[in-house]
């Protein structure tokens, strides 16, 4: 494990070091940076990042129910290639009047609300991608109502319904990655439109380098914010993230400096020596 060493202790005493639950040593500063970033916004700030090469997590409020609000629809995409595969579902075959492949195209890169409930529909309802879910052993994310429903409710961001928390979301995300949840081509199918999304453009991808290759889905309700997907770093290693942002003002500037900071911190732990890079990047107290 890299040593910290005294520009690191700097840091901590700079912004304050909370009691870390699962970030290893060398990305503790990475988890007090985002901590930090999340008790002085307003409202409710849930972060988790995972490197999908060495399974390093960091997270903050990863565990807490957040809204899913949009970025369920990665699940019902996921669900919908698994049948797709399992010869159950063609991405040719019409539904509502288009092909089922235009409907996953807007629903992924439009965020097309009607399209997603018409594949909720064709798959059989929110009950069956929680019981596709659910057989997979994949927990702490809820699947209650179709779009139109959840939109139709009384606004509640604390409701458990249509949750997840960001380290469950990640977990999905690592298993779409790993092939344990969808084969190969179709993997890369959703990878490929997730990389087209068009919503949310001022939230993960807005502060990160030009050309960065994300792949990523948003969420929006009122007061609510989040965006989830993959970060590939220069070095080749993908990074799963999700970030929810609940209340408060400016939401989309919040995940966007949180996906910097991500991208940075990662970067700077993964380089060697990493006090280097850390020190070209802030300067030496």
């Amino acid at each position: 494990m890299r040593r910290l060493t005294g520009v690191l202790v700097w840091f901590f005493a700079l912004i304050g070091t909370p009691a870390f639950a699962e970030a290893p040593a060398g990305l503790q500063f990475l988890e007090s940076r985002l901590s930090s970033l999340a008790n002085t916004s307003p409202g409710n700030i849930g972060i988790a990042a995972l490197d999908l090469k060495t399974g390093e997590l960091v997270a903050v409020h990863g565990d807490e129910s957040f809204p899913m609000a949009s970025t369920v629809k990665v699940a019902v995409a996921a669900n919908y290639l698994a049948q797709v595969e399992f010869g159950q579902r063609d991405l040719d075959e019409i539904i509502g009047g288009q092909t089922a492949s235009q409907l996953m195209a807007r629903m992924l890169i439009h965020s097309d609300n009607h399209a997603t409930d018409l594949l909720i529909r064709n798959l059989g309802g929110p009950s069956r991608i929680q019981q596709w879910l659910e057989q997979r052993n994949i927990t702490g994310l809820r699947i209650d109502r179709n779009i139109a429903d959840l939109l139709a409710s009384k606004r509640d961001l604390y409701d458990v319904r249509d949750s997840a928390s960001p380290k469950a979301m990640v977990e999905l995300l690592r298993r779409l990655d790993s092939g344990t949840l969808l084969k190969p081509q179709s993997k890369a199918y959703l990878l490929r439109l997730m990389a087209q999304c068009q919503t949310g453009k001022n939230r993960m991808r807005a502060l990160l380098p030009y050309g960065t290759p994300v792949e990523h889905k948003t969420g929006t309700l009122s007061g609510y914010t989040s965006d989830v997907g993959f970060i590939t770093l220069p070095s080749g290693h993908r990074l799963a993230v999700a970030f929810f942002a609940r209340s408060g003002g400016n939401r989309p500037a919040t995940i966007a400096a949180a996906a910097k900071a991500v991208y940075d911190g990662f970067l700077y732990y993964l380089r060697s020596p990493f006090t280097t890079a850390y020190t070209t990047q802030y300067g030496t107290p």
